[in-house]
Order: C-alpha cells, then sequence, then structure tokens
C-alpha cells in the first residue's frame, strides 16, 4: 500500500549506472553477477537466495533497458546461465 512522503526524512535521486560505468568492456557477465555489481557489490558475493531474487528485479529491467548498448553470448554449458557485455562494435 502507497506511503505518505512524509514518513521519509530523505530523498535520493534514481540513478543507475550506464553499462560503461558498470562493466568492464573486456569481459562477459551473467545476470546474476550484474545484479550484484547494481548494488556495489563483487560479483561473486555472496548472497541469500531472497536477496538474490530482490537484486534480480533489479538487474533484468537494467539488462532490458539497456539493451542497445550490450551484446549477449549464449552459456558455455548447459547449465550455465547467458553472459552479457558490453558492445564495442
Amino acid at each position: 500500500m502507497p506511503v505518505p512522503k512524509d514518513d521519509f526524512e530523505t530523498f535520493h535521486p534514481c540513478d543507475f549506472y550506464t553499462p560503461a560505468e558498470l562493466l568492464d568492456e573486456d569481459k562477459m557477465y551473467t545476470v546474476y553477477e550484474i545484479a550484484r555489481l547494481l548494488q556495489d557489490l563483487e560479483p561473486d558475493a555472496e548472497l541469500d537466495p531472497n536477496t538474490e531474487n530482490v537484486l534480480l528485479d533489479w538487474a533484468i529491467p537494467w539488462i532490458m533497458n539497456h539493451s542497445d548498448d550490450l551484446v549477449v553470448a549464449e552459456p558455455r554449458e548447459e547449465e550455465e546461465p547467458g553472459y552479457y557485455g558490453i558492445d564495442t562494435q
């Protein structure tokens, strides 16, 4: 249910990284790694499943929003996720 703005002391801009600010142009990342990076965590940070699911809720729209700046690679093995990286071409 919505709450009044008066319930909050401060507000912050809703700023998100661009792919160039977040990703190394020479590397490919899984959606899970991108989710961590968007929260200023290390790509291999250990997270409980509930936290990881919340972070994925942020990462998936971010990837879709920046799809023009990204490339996608198929998983190397069947049980791996796909990989995303900066489109440098």
